[in-house]
């Protein structure tokens, strides 16, 4: 060697001892690059456990299972090295519709809520399971995304689940006694929703309709987000393309969708277990 080593040292102003450990680790990940490596096996784990979650909610999974306290955009970085990404399938934007004349849209998109049962939506969506197409009906609560009813039926064009969620909303307001206010209940332009005797299931009740325009989901972006989603989930994550009792398996679905399922627009918390931190019942 032309120089001695505490001469660079010095000149460099490195410690001697410094110098010899960093030789030492030549070739070998630092703590920094170890980290890196393990999260990113974690990631991977909980990726093959949930396929349709994105980086957010993979990142909260592994920091549930392990307690690991690290950044989103690490997680981000790890993921896009890795290659792990979301198989949910993405959104495409539609033109707006036309408004409909028996119920115009009461809510236009102010979704902030400050009680349960203040604006409650529902929608019906399609799917096939073993050649056997469903159609499953949700009744969700704005106020923290809470499943209150759904049902599912194979039969074609029955309105039996949408009557079932109607039910079991009219039985909420009944048990709250405090319930003096409206509730608005928004739905697209259905069928059944549109109908005189289902405008007649809720006469007595103090509920406002409100409709979305005509092909426009973006006038109900939290359940047609939710239908979306939450079906790549089912799919994915649950193996309802090979379940042999679809109606049960959604019952344990939305059990878990309510009570374990945590959300980041929540604070990373449950449907329910938002709702009685702050005291609703």
């Amino acid at each position: 060697m032309k120089y001695p080593i505490d001469f660079l040292c010095k000149l460099m102003g490195v410690n001697r001892s410094g110098y010899y450990k960093w030789k030492a680790r030549q070739g070998q990940p630092n703590r920094y690059e170890r980290d890196r490596i393990l999260l990113t096996e974690f990631l991977l784990k909980a990726h093959d456990k949930h396929p349709s979650h994105g980086y957010h909610r993979l990142a909260n999974d592994v920091f549930q299972e392990t307690g690991w306290v690290f950044s989103h955009h690490l997680a981000h970085q790890c993921c896009k090295a890795a290659g792990i990404r979301s198989k949910a399938r993405k959104y495409r934007y539609k033109p707006p519709g036309e408004e409909s004349v028996q119920f115009p849209n009461e809510v236009r998109g102010r979704w902030n809520t400050a009680a349960p049962l203040q604006i409650v939506v529902s929608d019906m969506t399609e799917f096939r399971v073993n050649g056997v197409e469903w159609e499953w009906t949700i009744l969700l609560d704005t106020f923290n995304n809470e499943i209150l009813a759904h049902s599912v039926t194979s039969t074609k064009g029955s309105n039996k689940p949408y009557y079932h969620c109607l039910d079991v909303l009219k039985q909420l307001m009944d048990k709250r006694e405090e319930q003096t206010s409206q509730v608005v209940f928004h739905t697209d332009q259905g069928a059944v929703y549109s109908s005189r005797a289902f405008c007649q299931a809720h006469k007595d009740y103090n509920i406002l309709r409100s409709m979305s325009r005509v092909g426009t989901p973006t006038d109900n972006p939290i359940i047609e987000a939710l239908n979306g989603w939450i079906k790549e989930e089912l799919f994915l994550d649950f193996d309802l393309a090979h379940a042999k009792d679809v109606p049960a398996l959604l019952d344990s679905y939305v059990d878990f969708f309510n009570n374990r399922r945590l959300a980041a627009a929540l604070g990373y918390r449950s449907p329910v277990q938002y709702r009685t931190e702050l005291g609703f019942c």
